[in-house]
């Protein structure tokens, strides 16, 4: 009876460690960096669109030389942990924008580090500002 209920917890053990590698995996593979430059830009713009929500709030961000850019903001929780949340940008504001922008020269998206609307700045990743 022991040895079958080792087998089965063994298979069980092993799934659950394959299922935890490949959650971490795909997580890994949506939350990372790896689809931006190295290298930061600053971008100014208005704010034409937000969104505050899962997976990552975003900004819609129309520029005067280059058109709209859609900005990548942290999860909901750093996002808000940086202090920006509902309510803290309107639609028409100006915004700059410090970030990495994605690495496909055709896609105008950018993983923003900090924002500053109205003289007010949010450091969404205060560990990565300045670095490439």
């Amino acid at each position: 009876m022991f040895a079958s209920w080792g087998r089965i917890g063994g298979r069980t053990a092993a799934g659950t460690a394959l299922a935890t590698t490949l959650i971490a995996t795909t997580a890994l593979a949506h939350h990372g960096w790896s689809w931006a430059e190295a290298d930061q830009i600053e971008m100014q713009g208005t704010i034409a669109d937000i969104y505050i929500g899962p997976p990552h709030p975003r900004l819609q961000v129309d520029t005067a030389d280059d058109g709209s850019w859609t900005v990548e903001l942290g999860n909901p929780r750093q996002t808000e942990r940086a202090g920006f949340v509902e309510g803290s940008a309107r639609v028409g504001d100006p915004v700059t924008v410090l970030g990495n922008r994605s690495s496909d020269p055709s896609e105008k998206r950018l993983k923003a580090v900090r924002i500053t609307v109205a003289d007010r700045t949010y450091d969404i990743y205060p560990e990565r500002i300045g670095v490439n």
